[in-house]
Order: C-alpha cells, then structure tokens, then sequence
C-alpha cells in the first residue's frame, strides 16, 4: 500500500492539471472569474501533488505518466466536453501515447523504488 500512494497523488495531480486545463479553455483568457479561479486552484492543487509524488517517483518517469495520461484525458475532455473533433490520427497517436505509459508502467523497473 505505501509503495501506492506516490501513484495516488500522480494520479491526483492529473486530474487537478486536467480540471485546470479545462477550466482554462473555458475561462476565455481569463475574463471569466469562476473558470479562472478554478484554473489557478487546479494547478497550485496539481503541483503539489506533483511534487509529493517526485519524493518517490523518478521526474523523468513522472513527467512521462503525468504527460502522457494527461494528453488522453484533456483529448477525451475537449472531445466530450468542448465538441473537438478527434481524426483517425490524433487517435491512433493518442493509442501510441497509451502504450507508451503502459510500457513505461508495466516492464521499466525505472520507476519502482
């Protein structure tokens, strides 16, 4: 369970970066206040958790989740949420970008203590 939780606040702070990426697409240059505060919010949350999980997890195998998961999430986001067309190539690359963290996740010892 110990060896978990830097996974768990990586995981947090994908969701908060992605919650703030949203937001700030919807915060219109930040002219609207509501969508604003939640983008700063959101990445303040999302370092944080960021860095509590680089007291474990090795930066570059971090940034590697952290990107990577995070490019399909605000992919699905804007997809779902904000009407953005997805063509064959972005999601055959999107599928490369899932494998990529699987790799990284499932054969690199690189990234367990």
């Amino acid at each position: 369970m110990q060896a978990a939780l830097p996974y768990l606040a990586l995981a947090v702070a994908i969701v908060a970066e992605v919650i703030a990426t949203s937001a700030l697409k919807a915060s219109d240059s930040f002219r609207n206040l509501t969508s604003s505060v939640v983008t700063v919010l959101g990445y303040v949350v999302a370092f944080w958790f960021l860095s509590i999980a680089l007291r474990t997890i090795p930066t570059g195998i971090a940034y590697a989740i952290w990107s990577g998961v995070g490019i399909v999430l605000i992919s699905a986001v804007g997809w779902i949420w904000f009407r953005q067309a997805l063509d064959t190539p972005a999601m055959v690359g999107l599928g490369l970008i899932i494998a990529g963290v699987a790799v990284v996740n499932l054969f690199s010892r690189a990234g367990h203590p």
